[in-house]
């Protein structure tokens, strides 16, 4: 069996008869199993360490896979197998040898002349550190890829700032590619202010934000790879080795989306809370409004009685005159009231809304306050009907264009417009410069059944502290006897009853924009569908 052990393709060692002597006695004690099998998978020879898996004494000569494992033909890991395709030695690594045991498989062939003469397979249980090391090595490499697909933005960095994880996540969120972003960033770039990774590892290092070593829902911003600053929600760690800092990981949590979502709700509680005190409001004006019509309609049918029946001087004339005048001035404040509380009928019907505004505008522009204002219209062809009180929506109009020319005091342009936009489009576009008021929301559904109308003006524009407080009723900045503060709450009531939507933009010497969308009418709707 020793000569079998040659240490070189096609060159023996001629060894003297007490070396070779030591070299059987170590295979021999050698405390792994040792088998040389031949060409034709029999087991030539073994050393002492493997018979204890030898059932049958007399087992030279015979098929190791019938020996070992009771098999027709060699095992699908066979060792050999490879060895004779490759002509080189062979891990095959490891593989359940039993239900009972793991093991690693080496083979190594033994030549003469150049050729395979037989091979030589070493099966040695695995030592416990080794599996553990491997088990270890293969947690791992799962908790690695469990970081990477991650729904948060993972990032790790050792104590310089290298970066060691980047996952996919956050690079969806700054939008470097991770190879990029492992290969050319350091820890600090990703932040907007290099100041914010120092203050993160100070508070890393602190008791107070969730113990030493821990950042709990710390909000920061990131730079993007477009220079975006983007907000996030930070849970970091430290990770320590021996009492030493080697590294800190970081989950980061987009919080863009989020932010959007409590401003849409901030609006939209502000709008309830301007719908039910346009609601409270509305009855108590309707109260009021039904104890003054009597009492107004008596004091101008008297007065108008008194002034036809009775030879006056021009003094009393011209007094009783002041009290018609006041107690009509009245009487329509009262009528207003009543519009603004919506007690007064309604006759809904289809409405084509560029007659609408072309009747408006014919009975205002040949006033005198629109002698210096440069009336534009872009009025959109062929547009569905919307379903409106012909009247009220005249009102609603008359009085956006009236506030506006108003605003203009007596020069500027005025421009109407109307569309009927896409679905699904916003109906103004963004802009962090110029505050906007949006009553009760600004996107349009899905299905599109709604028609625009924007009116626009050149004026002073309202100031943002005044913007949240214009449809407000009795709220007004004309001088005193100039105006009730109805119209504007009005035309919110009326839009809201129609089932509409305002929107007001406006920035200080750029002027104001009113954007009303009001739905189609149900035989549109149904044929836009049809189509």
């Amino acid at each position: 069996m020793g000569a079998g052990f040659g240490p070189a393709e096609g060159n023996h060692m001629q060894l003297p008869d007490k070396q070779q002597d030591y070299l059987i006695r170590a295979v021999h004690a050698f405390k792994r199993k040792l088998f040389v099998i031949s060409l034709d998978f029999k087991i030539l020879a073994v050393n002492e360490q493997g018979l204890n898996d030898l059932d049958d004494t007399d087992f030279i000569g015979q098929y190791c896979y019938k020996q070992f494992r009771n098999l027709e033909s060699p095992c699908e890991y066979c060792p050999v197998v490879e060895s004779l395709k490759t002509r080189i030695p062979t891990f095959l690594g490891s593989h359940n040898i039993s239900q009972e045991k793991i093991a690693c498989i080496f083979s190594y062939p033994i030549f003469s002349n150049g050729e395979i003469d037989a091979v030589v397979v070493v099966d040695f249980d695995l030592p416990v550190q080794v599996w553990l090391e491997e088990q270890m090595s293969q947690s791992s490499t799962f908790l690695h890829n469990l970081l990477l697909s991650s729904v948060d933005g993972v990032v790790a960095a050792d104590t310089t700032g290298k970066l060691l994880i980047f996952n996919h996540s956050v690079s969806e969120i700054l939008g470097y590619d991770t190879d990029e972003a492992l290969e050319q960033l350091n820890v600090r770039d990703i932040y907007v202010d290099e100041n914010e990774a120092s203050d993160v590892m100070k508070r890393l290092r602190s008791e107070k934000y969730g113990g030493k070593g821990k950042l709990k829902a710390h909000h920061v911003n990131l730079r993007g790879k477009n220079g975006e600053s983007i907000p996030v929600r930070l849970n970091a760690s430290i990770v320590y080795k021996d009492d030493r800092e080697v590294a800190t990981i970081g989950f980061f949590r987009d919080l863009r989306e989020t932010i959007e979502m409590e401003k849409e709700l901030e609006k939209t509680q502000h709008q309830l809370l301007q719908s039910e005190k346009m609601a409270s409001l509305g009855k108590l004006a309707a109260g009021v409004a039904h104890q003054l019509n009597n009492p107004l309609g008596g004091i101008i049918l008297f007065t108008k009685l008194i002034m036809e029946e009775n030879d006056l001087s021009d003094a009393i004339q011209e007094d009783l005159q002041r009290i018609l005048r006041d107690a009509e001035r009245c009487r329509d404040t009262v009528k207003e009231l009543l519009e603004f509380s919506r007690q007064t009928r309604q006759f809904m019907q289809p409405c084509d809304i560029n007659k609408a505004i072309n009747r408006t505008m014919f009975l205002l522009e040949s006033q005198p306050i629109f002698q210096n204002i440069e009336i534009v219209k872009n009025l959109a062809e062929n547009l569905p009907q919307v379903k409106a009180d012909v009247q009220q929506l005249n009102h609603m109009l008359m009085n956006i264009i009236l506030n506006a020319v108003d605003a203009m005091e007596g020069k500027g342009k005025l421009i109407i417009s109307t569309r009927l936009p896409v679905a699904g489009e916003r109906v103004y576009q963004e802009d962090d410069d110029t505050p906007v008021l949006e009553y009760p929301f600004c996107w349009l559904p899905s299905h599109g059944n709604r028609l625009c109308i924007e009116i626009s003006d050149t004026g002073p524009g309202i100031p943002p502290e005044i913007l949240p407080q214009i449809f407000d009723p009795f709220f007004t900045t004309k001088e005193e006897g100039k105006g009730t503060g109805l119209g504007l709450s009005m035309v919110y009531s009326i839009i809201e009853n129609h089932g509409g939507n305002i929107i007001v933009k406006s920035k200080p010497g750029k002027g104001t924009t009113f954007i009303v969308t009001l739905p189609l009418t149900t035989q549109e709707i149904a044929g836009e569908k049809d189509e």
